[in-house]
């Protein structure tokens, strides 16, 4: 199994056996359960499915909620894949805990969407300078993007060309965090640095050499 559902609750810091202060993110991660599992011979790739966080079964599809009653998963919230070959004695309706996943010291990526920003210009979309000292008889240019290309040659602006417009709300992922603590009781994981995303957003964590592999 390479990995687990968790949601970002905030950043702190924590000491480390040498004294010094480092910064972690504070991730919860409940228990998840096997709802699907994919092999090679039947669905073209090897992935286990997986849900959790817990939601009124109102607000569920009934075609989602018979896929999730085969599993007696109840109604989730977040149903994630993972590649890779399932270990053996993983089957189906099998709940799976923050410590059967994950042990402290190894390295993880994390996936999430970013924050999103709106309608942003170029200085914080693109980290342009902008058009420099306000001399020399410029007066509101100074966060304007520049030229975007040629007049009556080429006569069009080029595919590609960084200007302002939508920005975040994206999917990224960040590779080789260090599991710092794991709080079992508390379904909480504590990884180093900062993962993307706001405060509530859902993460998927990835252990490195698992996803290697199934690369």
């Amino acid at each position: 199994m390479s990995g687990l559902v968790g949601k970002k609750i905030g950043m702190t810091s924590i000491y480390a056996e040498d004294g010094r202060s480092v910064p972690v993110t504070v991730i919860e991660v409940p228990d998840a359960v096997v709802t699907q599992i994919k092999t090679a011979e039947v669905d073209g790739y090897d992935a286990i499915q997986v849900a959790s966080f817990d939601k009124k079964e109102k607000n569920v599809s009934k075609a989602l909620m018979g896929h999730l009653n085969k599993a007696d998963a109840g109604a989730k919230r977040v149903i994630r894949e993972f590649r890779g070959v399932a270990p053996e004695g993983v089957k189906v309706g099998d709940v799976l805990k923050i410590e059967d996943i994950f042990t402290v010291g190894t390295f993880v990526n994390v996936a999430g969407k970013s924050k999103g920003r709106g309608f942003s210009g170029v200085i914080r979309r693109h980290n342009f300078g902008g058009v420099g000292d306000s001399t020399h008889g410029q007066h509101n240019r100074l966060r304007a993007p520049g030229s975007i290309g040629q007049s009556s040659d080429p006569s069009r602006v080029f595919k590609g060309m960084r200007m302002a417009g939508r920005y975040g709300n994206e999917r990224i992922k960040v590779r080789n965090l260090q599991v710092a603590r794991i709080m079992s009781e508390e379904n909480i994981l504590l990884i180093t640095g900062s993962v993307p995303g706001t405060n509530g957003g859902f993460v998927e964590i990835t252990n490195l050499k698992t996803e290697e592999s199934a690369a």
